[in-house]
Parts: structure tokens; sequence; C-alpha cells
């Protein structure tokens, strides 16, 4: 019998806050200008009352990833840590609308933290410049993870990002659990580099003992397994890994699996931002593996979702991903 879940992601939950601005404004708030900086409670409160009329959606890497499977209509559900405020209101009913279950308990209102958020200031040229606070997402722990729901997931979808939380290490141990025991599989994305390197013994453990598919970058991949060339990691990685995907940019992604390796080919389009490449390679590519299709067909749905993310600003489709897959005769 089918599972209720086809991917169930567990991650950061925050709300994208996006919003034009011009120089003058960074320069007037000490804002630095194309970098992303980690802010406090206080810094959000000040900056989000700053800024002019926003866009606000539901965020955070493994966010991205299950709402991009979710409008392509795969069983989908997340799991995050919001609170009960205006942007945890925000958040949960975006990722609904997405076609995602959510059902976390709240942090009650008198929590000192608030939702994260990460408030991104777009100038005139297109620079994307980021202040984001994680708020109550970086306390999301085993109490927060349903392992009935974990049970009924055929995969789940980790981010590398909630490695910096020591709880969030103990939630993902109980939902590895509840979906293994159920005959559930496990995937992870690595995130970010530096995020490897702060814990790189706790990911090395956790790929080598309960990982099935591994995602990351070229240069992820290079903390991760450190070798001489990128050829030489992705082997390292895949000789205890059923499936590795390791994106190249616009040169495409490597997929590797059962001893074989194919490079699905990047999408070429224009490139406005490359946020939430990544997540969407994700998303694309965990909706091929949950219908049946090959490897070559999985990397190349993500190339294709990547494609689609890096041609325009956010991280959330503007074009029909299934049309998309269609038009390139890959379902």
């Amino acid at each position: 019998m089918d599972k209720k879940y086809q991917v169930v992601g567990i991650g950061n939950a925050l709300v994208d806050v996006l919003a034009p601005c011009d120089d003058a404004f960074l320069t007037d708030n000490g804002v630095e200008k194309g970098i992303m900086q980690l802010i406090d409670t206080g810094r959000a409160a000040e900056l989000y009352d700053l800024m002019g009329p926003a866009q606000e959606v539901s965020g955070g890497s493994a966010a991205n990833t299950i709402a991009g499977i979710a409008v392509l209509g795969d069983r989908t559900a997340y799991v995050g840590k919001v609170k009960a405020d205006k942007l945890g209101d925000v958040f949960e009913r975006d990722i609904r609308a997405q076609g995602a279950d959510f059902e976390v308990p709240r942090s009650p209102t008198c929590s000192a933290d608030g939702t994260g958020r990460c408030m991104v200031l777009v100038t005139p040229d297109s620079e994307r410049s980021m202040n984001t606070y994680l708020g109550v997402s970086e306390h999301l722990g085993p109490d927060d993870i349903d392992p009935v729901m974990m049970a009924d997931a055929e995969w789940l979808y980790l981010e590398g990002y909630r490695f910096d939380g020591d709880l969030s290490h103990a939630a993902f141990a109980k939902a590895i659990a509840s979906c293994k025991d159920a005959g559930g599989k496990v995937s992870v994305t690595l995130s970010d580099p530096f995020c490897v390197e702060r814990h790189h013994q706790a990911f090395s453990d956790m790929i080598r003992d309960h990982v099935d598919l591994l995602f990351c970058n070229e240069h992820e991949m290079a903390a991760m397994y450190p070798a001489a060339t990128l050829e030489k990691s992705i082997a390292e990685a895949a000789s205890h890994l059923e499936i590795v995907a390791c994106t190249l940019g616009a040169n495409g992604a490597y997929v590797v699996h059962g001893g074989e390796t194919v490079l699905a080919p990047a999408e070429a389009r224009s490139v406005v931002d490359v946020t939430g490449a990544g997540d969407l390679f994700a998303a694309g590519f965990l909706h091929g593996l949950v219908n049946g299709y090959d490897m070559m067909i999985c990397g190349r749905m993500g190339c294709v979702a990547a494609g689609e993310i890096i041609s325009h600003i956010g991280a959330r489709p503007e074009a029909d991903l299934g049309a998309l897959f269609a038009e390139k005769g890959l379902q």
C-alpha cells in the first residue's frame, strides 16, 4: 500500500520578506550590500518595521524544496518551527497553499523569539542584500517530530542548515529511526560548505549510517569528501550511498547510482538570481524519483526546475514546472 507521503521535509521555517529599496536605504540603515548576514531579534524587528511594502512567502531551503514538489502534485509534508504570530500565520498559510501538509505545533506567543524571517532588500541593479533571523526555527527539536508521519513517508528530505541546532540533531535522529523502521528512505542536502566544515563528523556519521541519497553542489562535495579531484570526491561518497546527486552550476549535475554515473545537462536560461537553485534541483529530482523515472530523467528534471528558478527573483517557480518537463519530453 502506498504511504501517505512521498516526501516529508524537515528544516528551517522562515518567511522570506522581499522588498525593493535604493542604495541609500542600505547605507542609512547599516545593511551591507549583496551578502547574507545573520541578525538577532531586536535587529529583525527594527529592520522589518523600516522596510516598505513587501512580498511575504514561506521560505527556508528545505521548505522551498517541499513547495516545489507539492506544486508538482506529489504528496508532501513539512516540519519546521514557527511561532504563534503574524509571520507564523504567513508561513503556515503559504506552505499549505502550495499543497503541502504542515501540522507542527507553534511556539507560544510568550516565547522570546519570533518566527524566523529572511529580509531580502532588492536594489535597482537586482542585487539582493539578505538579513536572516532564524528565530524559533533554530529550536526545532525531537518533540516537533511526529513518528507516525515519519513512518508514513517514502522519503525524508533533511536540511543541512539545521545541523547548526543541537536539538535538531536529536530531531533528525528521531525522524530517521521512525522512517527507516517503516521501510522509508532518507535524503539530505549539505546546504553550505561552511556548514559542512562546522559539523563534518556529525554529517559523516549520519550519511554513513542512515542516508540513501545525498544532494550537494561541487563545493559542498569537496568540503564533505576532500580529494584531489571532484570525481574522486564523488566516488568516495558513492561508495557508501545508494544515490549521489552533485550539481555543477552551468555544467549540469552528476548523478551516481548502482555504479553508473550520468551527467544531466544544465538548462540554458538567463541568470537573474541563483537563490534557491539547489532547492529546486532537489525538488525536480525527488519528483522524478518518487514517480519512478530513471536517474538521467531525475537529473534533468532537477536541472529544468533549477533553471526556472534562476531566471527570476525568488525561490518559488513562476512557470508551470510540469509543463516545462513535458516540453522537454521528460513526462
